[in-house]
């Protein structure tokens, strides 16, 4: 049977439990073992999908096509291992299964309560994803210990240890350790009262790693063990990184985290492999030179609505042996007489997806200031999708040319849209159309840039999460003013991605290449992308 690690925080949220989580799985893995990662997020919302990215971060997208919390992202790209919408699960999701079953009767009439009948439905959440291939399920829980939405995960977390046998079952608390300047100290106190309110719940951590802006000294360590009860060994330091955040699996190796949970495992596995992470952080620490990338968006105030995006630049650089600035450029605050200000001196040009109408005009000077300039520039989903409008407006001369989710007026000639919702025949329509979600394939352009990038493969698979096509009807008038059509989806011939003939590096996509990137293997386009920045 599969082995569970829950995993869960305390102190304050956002403390790192996600890339704990990610770590752990990686170095598991890197011991030849299989596992499967859940996060469990107690808010109501069914998913992240339609949740606002200034209030939870970016909505990251699996091969399945399921949106997930982006704590998904850190695990992928982490870990390694392959998602999908069993991987992500909320308070919502929980409540409208067992909700759903009492209405076909499927609990004969009896009187549902949180016990058992929650508890058991977010059991099943794990469960489902043990089997003979899998040794190791990690369980990671949003949120801080002591939320009352919380309760119900925490309470099935006690339940099942109980159900399994010793060995199977192991607990990490991840908790703030804050230093107070003031009087140059570190304390432990809200350590303690977490695990002390976790203990009251039911559950006593076995491991418990400290998020700290430090290093944490063995004294320190050693009270915390005394008062969590936790072996000393077991009080592991998670401090801040000096360089980047892929340091940490390095950082818990060193303090012998894998190592434990498979002693409390009672499993015998070879240490992991490091050389090659180790030397991805070498050259990010000792990199050739600098390329500053210009991030244009309308989300930049909260950190994470752009995850997976900076990483895939973090990774592009790498492969490039350079550091990647980024300029976080705020699209709703871009003026005809300010964009050239606010992207002076910038090696490229990225816009990534978005939200809603906000800044889009804005985006639209970026693009056009990229286009004009011969800066490299992606575009990605909505980036795209703007980048095609500029096109129209600017270099085909469609007067009114606009996007179809950006305006209100239905009376408009869809001929005009460059972006435009499509119908079962494959043509432009007003009416709510399926949202294409997950992978689909692309037929890359002999001789584009876009294959280039991709080292000359025919065809590529990618993520989506686009509900707006380049529209067929105008197509034919874009490709008369210089587009290039670089990618092509093999089954609906809906255009991937285009290009510009008469430009250095301008590449956009419809779908989501940054889903896909990661440290160790940057994904092809950004690390052409950074490249192309590169030699500006």
């Amino acid at each position: 049977m599969s082995k569970f690690i829950f995993i869960t925080g305390g102190v304050v949220s956002s403390v790192g439990k996600g890339l704990a989580s990610a770590s752990l799985g990686f170095l598991l893995r890197g011991r030849g073992l299989n596992i499967a990662m859940l996060k469990l997020d107690p808010y109501i919302n069914v998913d992240p999908g339609s949740m606002d990215p200034l209030q939870h971060g970016e909505v990251y997208v699996t091969d399945d096509g399921a949106e997930g919390d982006l704590d998904l992202g850190h695990y992928e790209r982490f870990a390694g291992v392959k998602l999908n919408r069993r991987s992500n699960i909320t308070t919502g999701r929980i409540y409208q299964s067992v909700i759903a079953r009492e209405r076909r009767g499927g609990y004969g009439g009896g009187t549902v309560q949180v016990v058992p009948h929650i508890t058991d439905a977010i059991k099943e959440t794990f469960t489902r994803l043990e089997g003979p291939d899998v040794d190791v399920v990690m369980v990671e829980l949003g949120g801080t210990v002591g939320d009352i939405e919380g309760l119900p995960f925490i309470e099935a977390f006690r339940q099942f240890s109980l159900e399994r046998d010793d060995g199977d079952v192991v607990f990490v608390h991840i908790t703030m350790v804050p230093f107070l300047k003031a009087s140059k100290e570190i304390k432990t106190k809200p350590t303690q009262h977490s695990v002390q309110k976790l203990r009251e719940y039911g559950i006593q951590p076995d491991i418990i790693v400290c998020r700290s802006e430090e290093a944490i000294p063995p004294s320190v360590k050693e009270k915390i063990a005394m008062f969590c009860n936790v072996r000393r060994d077991c009080v592991l330091d998670e401090r801040n990184v000096d360089t980047t955040v892929y340091e940490v699996p390095v950082i818990l190796h060193e303090q012998n985290a894998d190592a434990i949970i498979c002693r409390r495992f009672g499993l015998e596995t070879p240490e992991p492999d490091l050389g090659e992470w180790r030397a991805m952080l070498d050259i990010a620490a000792n990199p050739e030179g600098t390329v500053e990338i210009a991030v244009v968006g309308a989300h930049h105030s909260m950190s994470d609505s752009y995850k997976s995006v900076n990483e895939a630049l973090f990774h592009g650089g790498v492969a490039n042996r350079v550091k990647v600035v980024r300029r976080e450029v705020d699209s709703t605050a871009l003026t005809p007489e300010n964009v050239g200000e606010a992207l002076s001196g910038v090696a490229g040009v990225i816009v990534p997806d978005g939200a809603g109408k906000t800044g889009y005009e804005g985006t639209l000077l970026a693009i056009r200031w990229a286009r004009e300039n011969k800066v490299p520039f992606l575009g990605i989903g909505l980036g795209t999708e703007l980048a095609a409008l500029e096109f129209a407006r600017n270099v085909a001369g469609i007067e009114g040319a606009f996007h179809a989710a950006l305006v209100d007026n239905k009376e408009k000639n869809l001929a005009d849209a460059a972006m435009v919702r499509i119908d079962t025949e494959g043509m432009p329509t007003w009416d709510r159309s399926a949202v294409r979600k997950g992978l689909y394939a692309c037929a890359l352009r002999r001789g584009s840039v876009l294959r280039q990038a991709y080292g000359d493969e025919e065809f590529v698979r990618e993520r989506h999460r686009n509900e707006f096509e380049l529209n067929p009807v105008m197509l034919p008038k874009l490709q008369a003013a210089g587009m290039v059509v670089s990618g092509i989806n093999p089954d609906s011939q809906l255009a991937e991605a285009f290009e510009l003939a008469d430009h250095p590096w301008y590449v956009g996509v419809i779908y989501h290449p940054e889903f896909k990137s990661r440290p160790i293997a940057p994904h092809p386009l950004f690390r052409a992308f950074v490249g192309g920045a590169k030699t500006v």
